[in-house]
């Protein structure tokens, strides 16, 4: 596979539009919904993904985490076919496209780019391009002090649902607002299996992550509440369409609970399946 593509870790891609999509689906079902809104909406979060995993990659190889995995693919700059300085540079455009693609939507969703509403969402459009480049990379990164859970859930579970109804309806409901908390919880176990699979390698370099803090048994525990969580808080405002997803995320946990070894090949379960429940959440 070319390094650059790879680097890109393109299964990753639909847990980012998980939230953009459910989002956009309940302001549909609202009667308030752009086209144009939703593409740049979804192409935003397509970037700011990809954006994350380069910056990842580039932090964690300075800080020689990646040094020796066992149990995953190594990536172009651990693989030695990708350059530092080339990973910056695709670093430099992801964030172009970023800023390009998120003001563009804030126009369109707001007719303008100076009031309350357009900066509001254009500040957050920056928070979210940090919080993708430090999850690893930098001196203080927060991914190294066990804050990357909470990270995914703010961007990817709460952000995300909630800015893709918010551009299509400028408003919120209760409805959209827990459809956002119970999306973001399967993101974070798609972090969570990561750092289990991960943990004795992140704790050897100084990287803390939750799971880490927790240790084996209980990141597992964890995880088990994440799953379960996102079920229950959709079947409470009646998206009962989701539990359809049971058997795929029972048989998922039984993976995560009697396994120590190929842990990896759990992260696409787990997110394909995300986006299919954010679907689901819909019917």
């Amino acid at each position: 596979m070319n390094p650059y593509i790879q680097s890109l870790r393109l299964r990753t891609l639909p847990l980012s539009v998980a939230g953009i999509i459910l989002g956009s689906g309940l302001a549909y079902q609202a009667v308030s919904f752009q086209w144009s809104v939703f593409s740049l909406a979804f192409l935003t979060a397509l970037c700011l993904q990809i954006l994350s995993n380069l910056s990842n990659e580039l932090g964690d190889a300075q800080k020689g985490t990646d040094s020796d995995q066992q149990g995953r693919a190594a990536y172009g700059l651990q693989a030695g076919t990708i350059t530092e300085k080339q990973m910056k540079t695709m670093i430099g455009i992801f964030i172009g496209l970023c800023v390009i693609f998120g003001t563009v939507l804030v126009w369109c969703a707001f007719g303008t780019l100076i009031s309350w509403q357009s900066l509001s969402f254009l500040g957050l459009g920056l928070l979210a391009i940090l919080g993708a480049m430090t999850y690893t990379l930098g001196k203080h990164s927060y991914g190294y002090m066990g804050l990357g859970d909470l990270g995914v859930f703010i961007f990817f579970g709460l952000a995300s649902t909630w800015g893709a109804y918010y551009l299509q309806t400028q408003t919120l409901t209760w409805e959209i607002i827990w459809c956002g908390v119970a999306i973001g919880l399967p993101c974070v176990g798609v972090l969570n299996v990561n750092n289990i699979r991960d943990m004795d390698n992140d704790l050897l370099h100084g990287k803390r992550t939750f799971a880490g803090w927790l240790g084996q048994t209980g990141g597992r525990i964890y995880h088990s509440c994440l799953i379960i969580g996102c079920l229950v808080l959709f079947a409470l405002f009646g998206h009962w369409w989701v539990l359809c997803i049971l058997p795929i995320w029972g048989w998922h946990l039984w993976f995560v609970w009697t396994h120590r070894q190929n842990l990896d090949k759990q992260m696409p379960v787990l997110m394909f399946s995300t986006l299919i429940v954010a679907i689901l959440a819909l019917i």
